[in-house]
């Protein structure tokens, strides 16, 4: 008995797991299964097992011959069924397994069949299904993070739902076969909001949108895009009923502007072309022939000069006038600054040149200060930004200032991976500057110490070239990386709105603004899901030590002033400002 004790053993455990056992069958099937368990006047009944010749097998309750009631179904290829039985086939509660998917729910003839959940592919169902698909309402959640919640029918969206995608963009209506069609309505996360019809999920249609800063568009959609007869009501009070292409005014149409002023005619690409009347706010009518935007002939046909041409036959004078205005240098220590706003095409960086000029006067008392400006509005009056102008300017800011004295310099545009400053004037065509031509156009100033500032992308790829014991730089992105904040509307960059319209309003303290500067953009990209700018910092001890001989020199200076009489003082302060 003792030998036969380790073979026992191992029958008892094959009858206790998954695998069939190893005493001899209660009845043999015809299909070939085996059966353990009751067998009443020749029928299966009760609780038992069938395993098959392929693998798979049924354990559970019988009915009259037929799995009926509670059992367990493990298929061959790796299907598994678990819950209710009905005259052989699955129904009533259970779930179904497979190698791809999982279900649990109803089912009714072998299919499911009304409420359930089933995942597969790394989507998830729940809701209603009519044999197997999915039918009714309910909710599915897509492995691209994009989910449609309402009713479906034959397993696709159909009736009424809402569609978001990932981002949380909200498409609801009625939907047919998958696809949103006739009147529905578009919510993006950024407050973008069309309503309107919908043709295979795009705007098609007479509609209304609105985008985020409240201009709205009213009109015909084709694919997407305002085509045809309709009218933009601008945020800024403007109003526009015409002729649109693509979105843009194309035809013939009316634009009422903020400023009072209007024009009726011709349009094309968002500018006044061909035959039209523009009225100003003060009733002064300019009529006739218009390309682009610029009236070329009068009403009568009269060729006009351009004014393009007037305004570059005014730069140099432009030029030559501001450079005339640097004061020369007055020991011990004066300040100077050059701004450089590079991409006429947006308006921010005219903003931010010219807030940070008059910051660098009023707070830290800047003397002689130089601004260039590229900007479609003001080729007339302000020096452009160039390299030659660029150029100039150093060297006369070299020849005005003393060894002693700090110079400023901040530039703000557009970037290029390459490392490219982008100089650009709308209806020229300008040259990039790389960061060895910004080197080269600041050497006349190698022999003073300075501070310089760039917000660009990829702006990192400027401390190399530019970098030496007599020079700070700060930049709003590493050399890989693209920087924030460029747009029409805004009035800074991200890394100049932090650095001088914040942190330099807090401390003096060139590094100390810096860090809080980084930070700062740091959470406003976090929070806006942007990849991190990384703003640089190239900091020589004799600089910084510089500037803070600057700034305790104009504070002893500012305690002298309001210790003298006002008399004397006001005496004493006219000179110093012609």
């Amino acid at each position: 008995m003792r030998q036969l004790a380790p073979i026992v053993l191992i029958l008892l455990l094959a009858a206790c797991g998954d695998g069939e056992s190893l005493s001899p069958p209660d009845a043999r099937l015809p299909d070939g299964g085996r059966y353990r368990g009751e067998v009443v006047d020749g029928l299966l009944q009760g609780e038992g097992r069938i395993d098959y010749p392929n693998g798979s097998w049924y354990a559970g309750a019988f009915h009259d011959g037929q799995w009926h009631g509670q059992g367990e179904w493990h298929g061959s290829n790796g299907e598994v069924y678990r819950g209710q039985f009905v005259e052989g086939l699955f129904q009533g509660v259970g779930t179904l397994s497979t190698l791809a998917s999982h279900y649990s729910g109803t089912f009714r003839h072998g299919r499911r069949d009304g409420e359930g959940t089933l995942k597969e592919h790394e989507s998830v169902y729940r809701g209603q299904f009519k044999e197997d698909q999915y039918d009714g309402a309910g909710q599915l959640d897509l492995a691209d993070g994009s989910r449609y919640q309402g009713l479906f029918s034959k397993g696709k969206p159909n009736g009424a739902g809402v569609r978001s995608d990932a981002s949380g963009n909200q498409f609801s209506g009625r939907f047919v076969d998958g696809l949103l069609q006739g009147a529905g309505t578009f919510n993006s996360v950024e407050g973008e909001q069309y309503i309107g019809e919908f043709k295979d999920n795009r705007l098609e249609g007479r509609g209304r949108y609105e985008n985020a800063e409240g201009d709205v568009w009213i009109g015909e959609f084709k694919d997407g895009s305002l085509m045809g007869e309709g009218e933009l009501l601008g945020s800024d009070g403007s109003h526009y009923k015409g002729g649109f292409r693509d979105w843009r005014f194309s035809g013939q149409g009316r634009l009422q502007l903020a400023d009072g002023s209007h024009y009726v005619g011709g349009f094309e690409n968002d500018a006044y072309q061909g035959h039209g009347r523009l009225t100003s706010g003060n009733g002064q009518v300019e009529g006739g022939a218009w390309v682009n935007g610029l009236r070329v002939r009068d009403e009568k046909g009269k060729l006009l000069p351009d004014p393009l041409e007037l305004a570059l036959l005014n730069q140099g004078r432009l030029l030559e006038q501001s450079l005339d205005r640097l004061p020369r240098s007055a020991p011990p220590i004066e300040l100077y600054s050059l701004v450089l706003a590079g991409d006429g095409q947006q308006s921010v960086f005219l903003r931010e040149a010219d807030y940070v000029s008059r910051l660098l006067k009023v707070r830290f008392g800047a003397r002689g200060q130089v601004t260039l400006v590229n900007h479609r509005d003001h080729l007339a009056d302000r020096p452009m930004a160039t390299r030659e102008n660029l150029t100039r300017a150093a060297q006369a800011l070299a020849e005005r200032s003393g060894p002693e004295d700090l110079i400023f310099i901040y530039l703000t545009s557009h970037g290029s991976q390459d490392h490219q400053l982008v100089l650009d004037q709308p209806r020229l065509q300008l040259a990039d500057m790389t960061a060895s031509e910004l080197a080269s156009a600041l050497a006349p100033l190698e022999h003073r110490d300075k501070v310089i500032v760039i917000s660009a992308c990829y702006s990192g790829g400027y401390i190399a070239p530019l970098k030496d014991d007599r020079t700070l730089i700060m930049t709003a992105a590493r050399p890989d990386r693209v920087s924030f904040g460029c747009s029409e509307e805004a009035d800074f960059t991200y890394f100049g709105d932090a650095l001088f319209a914040q942190a330099l309003n807090q401390t003096d303290d060139l590094k100390q603004a810096f860090e809080l500067a980084s930070a700062t953009v740091a959470e406003r990209e976090r929070t806006e899901g942007f990849e991190a700018s990384e703003p640089q910092l190239w900091a020589p001890p004799a600089v910084l030590g510089h500037w803070q001989r600057l700034r305790q020199q104009q504070a002893r200076k500012a305690l002298q002033s309001d210790a003298r009489p006002p008399a004397q003082a006001e005496q004493e302060k006219t000179p110093a400002n012609h």
